[in-house]
């Protein structure tokens, strides 16, 4: 652990936002103890350093980090521009960076950097190579690269695994609910959750499969979990998504009434997220069920 890049990044971050060293110990420690902290002298207790982080605005994951990951600024970039031609769906693109940074020291000889490619090399390898066998291999590795211990799983070895499912849904439904239910499992053992999204995706994800299975009420109950996860987050997230597919799920029952009813709330959620291609899409979709009511 680098002591010293630890200290450092703190002395930034407590002036950026205009703590002097007495208000930032204040209720945590003496200003005696942050100077020492800062000049990489003494490394903070646990409690210290979330306590700091806390009052500095960020994850204490962030010091963790630096302390291990030498250039944590490059390696985080290289997660952001991969994160967005993933989410672009630019594959091509995506893999020109895997390629780029396969032999870096920065991810080359270190393991959770490296899973970091591995991830984004096997979903290219299923995206535009079309091999099923080939990615889930790949995405696999990627896990075993840092995983450590079958009761507790982290984050980013959990997106891996919702991965593996999202590809299985395309061609084996029964494995891809195996392997989300499999990653409901350990995400529920988690103390606590940094990404929040994944709880969403992962039950969304879940209802879409028992849906195509024929197993109608179970896709709703995980939706309104779903639901009420994102409420108590206070976010939008896949709101409109959760409350349209419960919506779908009625329409599939022939239950009309209940279909319209929560796909006008799923229209609510996309007009104020401004998404007009969904609000079009749903608003033809009650007005054909409105009409298939009343006929």
């Amino acid at each position: 652990m680098d002591f010293s890049a630890v200290g450092k990044k703190i002395k930034e971050l407590r002036k950026n936002i205009g703590l002097s060293q007495e208000e930032l110990a204040e209720g945590i420690c003496t200003q005696a103890q942050i100077s020492k902290i800062e000049k990489g002298l003494v490394y903070p207790y646990a409690s210290t350093l979330y306590q700091i982080s806390q009052k500095l605005g960020v994850d204490v994951n962030y010091f963790f980090d630096i302390g291990t990951t030498p250039r944590l600024d490059y390696v985080q970039e290289v997660s952001r521009q991969l994160t967005l031609t993933r989410r672009n769906l630019k594959y091509d693109e995506m893999m020109g960076i895997v390629k780029a940074e396969e032999a870096n020291p920065l991810f080359a000889q270190n393991k959770k950097n490296m899973q970091l490619l591995l991830w984004h090399k096997g979903i290219y390898i299923f995206e535009v190579k079309g091999d099923t066998e080939g990615a889930i291999k790949t995405l696999r590795q990627a896990i075993d690269s840092t995983h450590l211990t079958e009761k507790i799983w982290s984050e980013r070895e959990l997106e891996i695994l919702l991965t593996i499912g999202a590809i299985y849904i395309k061609s084996d439904l029964e494995n891809a609910l195996k392997i989300f239910e499999e990653a409901k499992e350990h995400i529920n053992l988690l103390p606590y959750i940094y990404d929040y999204t994944i709880k969403t995706r992962l039950y969304y994800n879940i209802a879409r499969v028992l849906t195509r299975l024929n197993n109608i009420d179970d896709s709703i109950s995980h939706c309104q979990d779903a639901i009420n996860w994102c409420l108590e987050k206070d976010t939008l997230y896949l709101l409109g998504e959760l409350h349209y597919h419960i919506g779908y799920n009625y329409e599939l029952q022939g239950e009309i009434a209940k279909a319209i009813k929560y796909m006008e709330k799923a229209l609510i959620v996309f007009e104020l997220q401004q998404d007009d291609k969904y609000v079009n899409f749903i608003s033809n979709k009650i007005q054909d069920l409105t009409l298939a009511k009343q006929s």
